[in-house]
């Protein structure tokens, strides 16, 4: 009963967390619009973003969301739907995979430590591609450990194997080849390791191979048919290109992702030399702990030698490492178990002291005010954990382990939650959403909308408008943008000249630019009417509120 009201709740707060908080920019808000514009254009072929054509990544997260729209409508929930039930699904294969190998013990574990991972928990949130392959992958390992295991049996092994298959090309459409070549990679070195040759006739590679080509070839197909520019695109400069050049400006240290990785899996760093321990050099045949080690290695090593970093490119290797903290907590007794919940609780007291720093932050588009409330959710969320700790470390003192355990994850859990829900306080500014408003006020279905020298991420959302592109101020923009804007050169404006003359051609039309742009405009007497403004963005118009 106590575990059944607890899963229920976790799953209550996982999905109303969902639509807790407006749109970050750039990805929450990016990813939000372009499954917007596909819902409102009908063509789920060619991927536009501001109506350009957007051919960075592939359409399965995006065909997620519009399906979202089609059946709740458009909203801010709803884009993050997809990323919230790819997080719950790769949460239960991985439960389901760690049980059939290790017991049902460790696969309660192995969900109890993902669940309060902060890194899993934030991204199943975050309106992202990485959480969607993070997902699929987590899906594609648990379907090949479940395939591997000696008691499967021919019918179960090829199901799983063409289950794997199957994710993986969703892995492909998700966000393109490292789908495939993660899995590939990580396949070869642990044969190589193992020495166990015999895995490659387990695999079905080709009936297996043909599952993922039909679900990824369609696709590709269709959209390079009507779009002979796009392979070149895709494959060269978005694969190649960025993971070898800084052509995407996201360059970082080799050491980028350590730090990430310290934080995104902090509640269970102490673990991390029994967890080294549970791989035996001895294991006669398929090495499944082995396998999860090299799962790890492989995706970390990978992106830290990439020239292109951020911080949700390493989220797939939590399901494995969550697997390999149940076997080591499986096998911890009370007293290094005590050791483990006082150091956490130490680092959540030494977080609940320096919250009031947060509140003497400031920057460009945030002001203090901002994170002095946000200190008060900060402090909030590590008294929730230092409470919880607290009831972990008594439990475990009244001789009950696995329940200490229990609380210990729930509580981490709840706190990472409160810390996201109160991200809020910072994030509604950031959306624009105040804008939206008295914007749409005075807009009509008609009314072009320029963004000058910027790129807004969220309020094309929220307006529920395209936008017409005004110059290109910076590398990023131009990055984002530059493809579609040379294949549709009609549909922007390269300078600021021409859109001066747009402006000044009479009809109706509404401006949004930075406050320095706002200022350099005005001092060149160009006819502005403010219409609405915030610490990011000002928004004008080329007439009179009076008369549109």
């Amino acid at each position: 009963m106590l575990v059944g009201c607890a899963l229920l709740a976790v799953a209550c707060i996982w999905f109303w967390t969902l639509d807790a908080r407006h749109l970050l920019r750039p990805d929450e808000g990016r990813y939000a619009e372009i499954a917007r514009e596909m819902f409102a254009s009908g063509d789920w072929v060619t991927v536009r973003y501001n109506g350009l054509k957007y051919f960075e990544k592939p359409p399965f997260h995006l065909w997620m969301t519009a399906l979202a729209y089609h059946a709740f409508g458009v909203g801010e929930w709803q884009a993050r739907l997809w990323v919230g039930l790819s997080g719950a699904i790769g949460l239960l294969m991985t439960m389901l995979a760690a049980r059939r190998w290790f017991g049902a013990r460790a696969g309660w574990l192995a969900g109890l430590v993902l669940l309060a991972t902060p890194a899993w928990n934030l991204g199943s949130h975050f309106n992202s591609l990485d959480m969607g392959v993070s997902g699929a992958l987590a899906c594609m390992l648990a379907a090949v450990l479940l395939a591997q295991h000696p008691q499967a049996t021919v019918q179960a092994r090829r199901r799983w194997m063409w289950l794997a298959w199957v994710v993986m090309g969703v892995a492909v459409l998700t966000k393109g080849l490292i789908g495939v070549v993660l899995p590939g990679l990580v396949l070869v070195l642990y044969t190589l390791l193992a020495r166990d040759w015999a895995l490659w006739r387990r695999l079905y590679l080709v009936s297996g191979g043909l599952w993922m080509l039909l679900i990824t070839v369609p696709w590709f197909v269709l959209v390079s048919q009507r779009n002979p520019e796009f392979a070149q695109f895709f494959f060269i400069h978005e694969h190649w290109e960025r993971y070898t050049s800084s052509v995407h400006q996201r360059g970082a240290p080799v050491w980028y992702f350590v730090p990430q990785l310290l934080v995104g899996f902090f509640p269970w760093l102490g673990l991390l030399p029994r967890m080294v321990g549970v791989v035996q050099p001895s294991e006669p045949g398929f090495r499944p702990a082995l396998l999860l080690w090299v799962w790890v290695a492989v995706i970390f090593a990978f992106f830290s030698l990439s020239s292109s970093k951020l911080p949700g490119y390493i989220l797939p290797v939590y399901p494995a490492l969550a697997i390999l903290a149940a076997l080591a907590l499986d096998k911890l007794d009370a007293r290094v178990w005590s050791r483990q919940v006082l150091c956490i609780l130490a680092l959540t007291l030494v977080g609940l002291a320096a919250s009031p720093l947060v509140g003497r932050m400031a920057s460009e588009g945030t002001p203090n005010a901002l994170y002095r409330a946000y200190a008060w959710w900060v402090a909030v969320a590590c008294l929730l954990a230092t409470v919880g700790l607290g009831m972990a470390w008594y439990l475990n003192r009244k001789g009950q382990l696995w329940r200490s355990m229990g609380a210990f994850s729930l509580a981490l859990f709840a706190a990472t939650t409160v810390a996201l829900v109160g991200h809020e306080t910072l994030g509604r500014s950031a959306s624009g959403v105040a804008l939206v408003g008295p914007v749409q006020a005075i807009l009509t279905p008609d009314m072009p909308i320029y963004s000058v020298r910027m790129l807004d991420h969220t309020l094309p959302f929220y307006l529920r408008r395209t936008m017409i592109m005004v110059e290109s101020p910076n590398l990023e923009t131009h990055n984002e943008l530059a493809f579609g804007t040379e294949q549709e050169p009609d549909k922007w404006l390269p300078s600021i000249a021409a859109f001066v003359q747009a402006w000044s051609a009479g009809r109706p039309a509404l401006a949004i630019m930075s406050s320095q742009t706002y200022s350099l405009l005005r001092s060149q007497q160009l006819p502005m009417t403010l219409i609405a403004q915030d610490a990011r963005r000002v928004v004008v118009a080329n007439f009179s509120k009076a008369s549109p």
